[in-house]
């Protein structure tokens, strides 16, 4: 049963028998597999990127995040895309934490990404310069677009 608390809790994607979950502000992201009746099994560290943030202060928070991950999609290896929300960046991680590949997008923030396009190799990731409602007006949101060379898993 999955009982331990998450720490923010953003994307997710299935693989295999496994519930994947990036947490923003755990510097991890968790998996839980899939019993036979649909519930979930205990949570186990799929990925982990350095200690967890001991405050609650968001701004502090995310200054001690090595990958903030956020939104996130699966390639056909099994690996996992992550929109790194604190690092302006997207990467590749293995089951593991393995980090193979980076796009930097400095100086503009990454919050969600997903393969597609008609051979699945393009990564489109949403970007920002800033998050939060006092930056709602900026309206300078915009996605960008890379190519891969590992296409995405199952559906889109």
């Amino acid at each position: 049963m999955a009982t331990e608390p998450l720490h923010f809790p953003n994307g997710a994607v299935l693989s295999g028998a496994s519930l994947v979950v990036a947490e923003t502000f755990g510097n991890r992201i968790s998996a839980f597999d899939l019993v036979g009746d649909g519930r979930l099994g205990a949570r186990r560290d799929w990925a982990v990127f350095g200690p967890r943030p001991d405050t609650t202060d968001v701004g502090e928070a995310m200054g001690g995040l090595t990958v903030a991950p956020d939104g996130m999609c699966l390639d056909a290896e099994g690996a996992v895309w992550v929109a790194d929300a604190g690092g302006g960046r997207a990467v590749r991680v293995r089951e593991g934490g393995a980090i193979a590949d980076t796009i930097s997008l400095s100086p503009r923030h990454a919050y969600a990404c997903m393969l597609g396009g008609n051979d699945g190799k393009t990564l489109f990731i949403l970007t920002s310069s800033a998050s939060g409602p006092a930056n709602a007006a900026k309206r300078d949101a915009r996605v960008e677009t890379v190519r891969v060379s590992v296409p995405h898993a199952g559906l889109p």
